[in-house]
């Protein structure tokens, strides 16, 4: 049988490293599973998994490296700040698709999104909190590029339509490991909610920041940058009052759902890498890159681009759909956490 090979960019080092481990057993699974059902285009197919780095530029590179191995398709799940990087390295030559959540703004010429957008995931949290906690007071805070200060730009123009008001706002380097400064500004302004957009493992740093000046009580959070990964890093305490918006969580019952897990266990046992929505996004894209790869007939990335949004993936562990459309959007779920359970509430 001929070969094809797809590209998988994930950062396995810095703050989204945390990730990379979920993210590349999830694409493993999914190429695992269209090879078993013949491959692509009656190929089979060979994951090329390319470290993204911390950069941009890290990003440009490892592109150019998987398309000199022979990457026919790229699937990235990578921070916001170097997706035009990819972008732009790939050149239009080959597919280019784009798991996790995002800010939501235009992406890059031919760049295929299969992630929520921040509008998605931020007005039923909010509104949830507005109605069943009254909340009035938020502060804005996160990571110190694209993707959080856009979500976070979005929040501050929804929060007035729920009755609230933004009394603060601050950013952080990406890294930082200390945030002393930032908990006392946050004390200062007494909000009801805080909105942390942290990457990775920053989000580990500052939750734990936050649970040990005693705020966890007295101050709910409200994000959709925690996963299941990121709270196995949390003593259970400093889940208290936290609230996430996904359009994924391992907990969700659904047929899907239930199907995934239990392939996905399967394959690698009882105590595998967390399943979590920024690692199963690299389920999705290998399963939406090799959907529009078969309806197009071929790895075209413009004829591509053009069938986003109207082509069925075979699989998909998300929504309640046997067959999810490429680019299609999803149920969002809110979730309290409960120790390390994420349990979804009615919204």
């Amino acid at each position: 049988m001929r070969r094809v090979q797809i590209g998988l960019l994930i950062q396995q080092t810095g703050p989204a490293g945390i990730w990379s481990p979920s993210a590349e057993a999830c694409a493993r699974l999914a190429v695992a599973e269209i090879n078993h059902q013949s491959g692509i285009l009656k190929q089979h197919v060979e994951l090329v998994v390319e470290d993204a780095g911390t950069t941009a530029a890290d990003a440009h590179a490892a592109t150019r490296r998987a398309l000199k191995l022979g990457a026919q398709g790229i699937v990235g799940m990578l921070p916001s700040y170097a997706r035009r990087a990819v972008a732009d390295a790939a050149l239009n030559a080959v597919p280019f698709i784009y798991t996790p959540q995002y800010e939501g703004t235009a992406a890059e010429a031919q760049t295929i999104t299969t992630g929520e957008t921040a509008t998605e995931l931020l007005a039923p949290g909010l509104h949830w909190l507005s109605e069943h906690r009254k909340a009035q007071r938020y502060f804005l805070c996160g990571s110190d590029y694209v993707w959080p200060r856009t979500s976070l730009s979005i929040a501050r123009a929804m929060i007035p339509r729920f009755g609230g008001e933004v009394v603060g706002e601050a950013f952080t380097p990406v890294g930082t490991d200390t945030y002393d400064g930032l908990i006392e500004r946050i004390k200062r302004a007494r909000p009801d909610v805080v909105l942390p957009y942290f990457l990775g493992t920053d989000g580990i740093s500052f939750n734990r920041s936050f649970h040990e000046a005693g705020l966890c009580p007295r101050v709910l959070r409200f994000t959709s940058a925690i996963d299941e990964t990121i709270v196995y890093g949390l003593p259970p305490e400093a889940t208290e009052n936290l609230f996430v918006s996904s359009g994924y969580f391992a907990s969700v019952r659904s047929h899907n759902n239930g199907a995934f897990l239990e392939r996905y266990h399967t394959a690698y046992g009882e105590a595998p890498p967390p399943v979590n929505s920024f690692g199963q996004s690299c389920y999705e894209g290998i399963y939406s890159l090799a959907s529009l790869v078969e309806q197009a007939e071929a790895f075209d990335a413009h004829r591509i681009h053009r069938l986003a949004g109207r082509t069925e993936q075979q699989r998909t562990a998300r929504g309640s759909r046997s067959k999810a459309v490429v680019g299609g959007r999803q149920p969002i779920f809110l979730a309290r956490l409960d120790g390390y359970d994420f349990k979804v509430l009615a919204v």
